[in-house]
């Protein structure tokens, strides 16, 4: 697996970039807006960022929106359908063209694995921000998960995380994977034969389901990507939850003090019983919550080139 690095203080490509001060910079910045309330001076008035989300999204997409807008920024949101992309132009182009206008930020959402770090590459003018590219890399998932987790355990060290389900096509496992050992956590994964992820396993170990939840201090459940498989890998949502979800059964195995957590969407009764997704140990809406935070530290961070205003 490549794990070059791909960040730096101007561009967020992926966290593998990130030393474990960098991380905790960001943490810590997060904290603060998160103990402000998000109630802080705009000090980007009249600076613009352009939000390029060629893919469909619900949190990654409002929670920058949310997250620009408290940072004072100028937001512009550009979809594939109504730019001109559909036209033939390229990404590039695209990029030059926000750049030649005033924009300093393009926060990228895109199907095509490597996008984001082949922009990045060629210096388009723009400051870039992944927010998921293919099954690639999440990096501000991967922060805002890294964040919820500081919160609740403190010090990651000897952490010990499982990461289960579609792990072939997660961008969020392999962004955690960095993020979460750079930290000092301990990563375990597990799901469907059909979906495991030999380059992860060069970095982690593979469990089987119940070994991985039952040791695990916190439980990362991932969404099955159905719309990035061509096969189908299992009959039923019901038979998927029964052998790869977190069921009631699963849970009650659990240790008394570790969490839940899913990148979302959810689908329930699948990755997820229903019951679980608002128990009091499950930080899945507190994930999303801490999404603006990250998102706020993160969007300053290249602002800033890596300084803090």
């Amino acid at each position: 697996m490549n794990i070059a690095v791909r960040s730096d203080e101007t561009n967020l490509i992926d966290t593998n970039g990130l030393s474990r001060s960098e991380l905790m910079a960001i943490l810590e910045r997060a904290r603060f807006y998160e103990d402000q309330n998000g109630l802080v001076p705009p000090r980007y008035l009249g600076r613009f960022v352009a939000n390029l989300f060629f893919e469909p999204s619900t949190r990654t997409r409002f929670s920058f929106e949310v997250a620009e807008k408290r940072l004072g920024l100028e937001v512009l949101n550009v979809s594939e359908d109504t730019s001109s992309t559909v036209k033939g132009e390229t990404l590039a182009d695209t990029l030059k063209t926000l750049a030649a206008i005033g924009v300093e930020v393009a926060v990228i959402r895109h199907s095509q694995s490597g996008i984001a770090e082949e922009m990045a590459k060629q210096n388009n003018g723009v400051r870039l921000v992944n927010a998921g590219d293919g099954h690639n890399a999440h990096p501000t998932q991967a922060l805002l998960d890294l964040y919820t987790l500081h919160k609740h355990f403190g010090d990651l060290n000897g952490l010990r995380v499982a990461i289960i389900g579609d792990l072939r096509h997660s961008r969020v496992a392999r962004s955690n994977l960095w993020s979460l050992t750079t930290m000092g956590a301990e990563v375990v994964f597990s799901g469907p034969e059909t979906m495991r992820a030999p380059d992860l396993e060069e970095h982690a170990p593979y469990l089987p389901i119940d070994e991985a939840i039952a040791q695990a201090d916190a439980v990362m459940m991932l969404r099955v990507q159905l719309e990035r498989h061509r096969e189908q890998l299992f009959t039923t949502a019901e038979a998927y939850h029964q052998h790869y979800g977190l069921t009631l059964e699963r849970f009650a195995r659990m240790q008394d003090h570790a969490v839940i957590l899913h990148p979302g969407p959810v689908n329930r009764d699948v990755e997820l019983a229903d019951e679980l997704v608002e128990h009091p140990r499950s930080k899945v809406f507190e994930q999303m919550k801490n999404g603006v935070w990250v998102r706020m530290a993160v969007l300053e961070r290249v602002l800033e080139g890596g300084k803090r205003g």
